[in-house]
């Protein structure tokens, strides 16, 4: 990466008064908690977020936007998962909601779920969950509760771009844009993107994610309650490593896997995480953060071949690159068909909308070698993905 941008080092210069507070991150977790309005008997929910900032709080290298970005992060996961059980204990017919023959997009990252997400939404039978829904998720708000929570999606990723422009052009969002389930997930990969933790790393495919996404299903049956029931559509590619879990909360749902050269999509993934390491740590070693997603990354995959056995065919579905990557116009029709859903004439005409690139935003290159890896490494690493990929693409 080239030198900060002149707002995150200004940002660092005016957060470096609070950087101390990461010397007691328990202190800091109980005053977050408290906040939240967290009560007793989430114990399990709970502890992980604490052991979490504290490994956080550990980290060497981190700046003190990273600090900020780490008590946000906890503090995002707490407030929801309040606002919810509150939202149940108030009125327990939400429970009752039934989340019927939902859409995950799966796959590694990078390898079109963004826009195969984005393609499946256009259908007014299904319903996506909106970035300011996600960070924020509740009942059907008011008129000007809505436009409150849209303006506060909009000021974190105006804050987001500003602090890395460059983050824009690999992935762009929009507070009323489709966005990825990974934001109501708590133990999802996503502090690995932002910080150097060994321990979480090594924790996650041990976790027991079945609670994980019972909470994801609770926070859907809360965006559904009282609002017309559609189809939803839903995407991450941090699900692929949890297919078991998610079919254990989900036994109903569609998979729509896609389908990506391994070596390209790690190398564009770990540009992205550079984008996040940059804000968040004074110095990004690139080949730590390439060995770290390499792992991570091929060992997600694996899990996900492994479960592929036990996943009936018709409740699968795999997109190669080539469906919506070359020519999106005949292969979104296929993708339709493929999820029993209706292509309409009306989709055709919202098509272009969701396909074209956003102005103002440049086209994102990216190297293996600048993460210290080869290809030989990545398809050593995805032997088995690239054998299942191969019959995807024969198919």
């Amino acid at each position: 990466m080239s030198s900060a941008p002149l707002p995150l080092t200004l940002a660092n210069l005016l957060l470096g008064p609070a950087f101390g507070s990461r010397r007691d991150p328990d202190r800091v977790f109980d005053r977050i908690a408290e906040k939240a309005r967290q009560t007793d008997g989430d114990e399990w929910f709970t502890d992980g977020f604490r052991l979490l900032l504290r490994e956080w709080a550990a980290d060497e290298g981190l700046s003190p936007v990273g600090w900020q970005s780490a008590q946000a992060h906890v503090r995002r996961h707490l407030t929801n998962r309040a606002r919810i059980r509150r939202l149940i204990a108030e009125q327990p017919a939400i429970e009752q909601e039934t989340v019927e023959k939902p859409v995950f997009v799966v796959g590694l990252p990078r390898t079109a779920t963004t826009l195969t997400h984005n393609v499946l939404s256009l259908s007014d039978e299904h319903r996506c969950p909106r970035l300011w829904e996600l960070l924020a998720p509740g009942l059907e708000p008011s008129p000007r509760e809505r436009r409150k929570a849209i303006a506060s999606a909009r000021r974190t990723l105006d804050g987001t771009y500003l602090l890395t422009p460059r983050f824009r052009d690999i992935h762009p969002m929009t507070a009323e844009g489709p966005e990825e389930c990974t934001f109501l997930l708590p133990h999802a990969l996503v502090p690995l993107s932002q910080a150097h933790l060994p321990e979480y790393h090594a924790r996650q495919f041990e976790r027991d994610m079945v609670p994980d996404y019972r909470h994801l299903k609770q926070c859907f049956q809360v965006l559904q309650y009282g609002r017309p029931r559609r189809r939803w559509i839903l995407k991450s590619p941090m699900h692929t490593g949890n297919l078991d879990a998610l079919l254990a909360v989900f036994p109903d749902a569609t998979l729509v896997w896609t389908h990506r050269d391994p070596a390209t999509a790690v190398a564009s993934f770990c540009s992205l995480v550079e984008c996040g390491m940059a804000i968040s740590r004074r110095k990004v070693d690139l080949h730590a953060l390439g060995a770290t997603w390499l792992d991570l990354l091929s060992r997600s995959a694996a899990r996900g071949v492994a479960a592929r056995a036990a996943i009936p065919r018709d409740s699968l579905v795999d997109v190669p690159y080539s469906w919506l990557g070359t020519d999106p116009a005949a292969g979104a029709p296929k993708l339709f068909a493929a999820i029993g859903a209706r292509w309409t004439e009306a989709d055709a005409a919202r098509l272009p909308g969701v396909t074209a690139r956003p102005k103002g935003t440049r086209r994102h290159t990216y190297d293996l070698s600048r993460y210290g890896l080869t290809r030989a490494d990545v398809e050593a690493a995805f032997s088995g993905y690239n054998a299942l990929r191969a019959e995807v693409d024969r198919a």
